[in-house]
């Protein structure tokens, strides 16, 4: 059985080689193979006895390289060219995509749909905000004590990125999830006060959150995020209202609990530092 995983640079797809290698996949090369679809593979440093295919989704021949002889695939999400990635999969032989998508209805629902399309036998991983977001106040924190945001009271179940890997590893090599969706979050709902609060906490120092407003809070996402920046905002005043519920998919899939905001600050510390 060769395994694609796409995306193998980014953060996920890399965490994906590292877990199927921890569950043993490469102990019997015979039976196993992991297939590194990657844009710079000096970048992610990919273990010996990984294959590695360089090149990105919007140059056919790689992807077809790629494809070459999979069975199954991790699919990161990248919407432009996913519906002709899927028909390629397709026509390779592809027998299962595991593909990293969203909550249904929004944004990244063209993942799923694409997928879908293309007659593979499919598993939709569904996860909400990444911790990691909260990188995004880093250079705020190691400036100061002083956490400029909108949407304090915005409450929801942010989720490790280490567990949404070590989720799709684990469906990878199963053939028991065929058709599921799993919506994937953290194990505690939290306001952005509190997870300012917990950074600080594991910082030794008392961060205070400054609420945005208005002009202000719509310039501030603008100069981070683009054209997103309004569509987050919306996100934002939707979650103070109706806070996202953390949910059990994640330790039911994992039979460990999930990763919990605290623990992820621990590990990640030196960013804010």
């Amino acid at each position: 059985m060769r395994i694609l995983v796409t995306g193998a640079t980014a953060n996920i797809g890399r965490m994906v080689v590292d877990e199927l290698l921890d569950l043993g996949a490469l102990h019997d090369p015979g039976v196993i193979e992991i297939r590194a679809f990657t844009v710079d593979p000096a970048k992610v440093a990919l273990p010996p006895g990984v294959e590695v295919v360089t090149g990105f989704f919007n140059r056919p021949d790689r992807v077809a390289a790629a494809l070459d002889g999979v069975d199954r695939m991790y699919l990161a999400p990248h919407i432009p060219t996913v519906t002709a990635v899927c028909r390629a999969a397709a026509e390779a032989g592809v027998r299962h995509i595991v593909d990293l998508a969203g909550v249904k209805g929004l944004h990244w629902q063209a993942v799923e749909d694409a997928v879908e399309a293309s007659g593979i036998p499919f598993t939709h991983l569904e996860p909400g905000e990444f911790m990691a977001n909260s990188t995004s106040w880093a250079p705020q924190i190691r400036a100061g004590d002083e956490v400029r945001d909108a949407w304090g009271d915005a409450a929801n179940a942010p989720i490790a990125q280490e567990d949404i890997a070590a989720i799709a590893a684990r469906v990878l090599l199963s053939e028991d999830h065929h058709g599921r969706s799993y919506e994937l979050t953290g194990p505690e709902t939290l306001s952005r006060r509190q997870q300012v609060a917990a950074i600080g906490a594991e910082l030794g120092r008392d961060l205070t959150f400054v609420e945005l407003s208005g002009d202000e809070a719509v310039a501030h996402y603008r100069s981070l995020m683009g054209d997103f920046g309004d569509w987050y905002l919306n996100g934002l005043a939707q979650l103070a209202e109706h806070p996202q519920p953390a949910l059990p998919t994640v330790e039911a899939l994992l039979n460990r609990p999930a990763m919990s905001y605290a623990e992820w600050v621990r590990r990640h510390a030196d960013l804010f530092r």
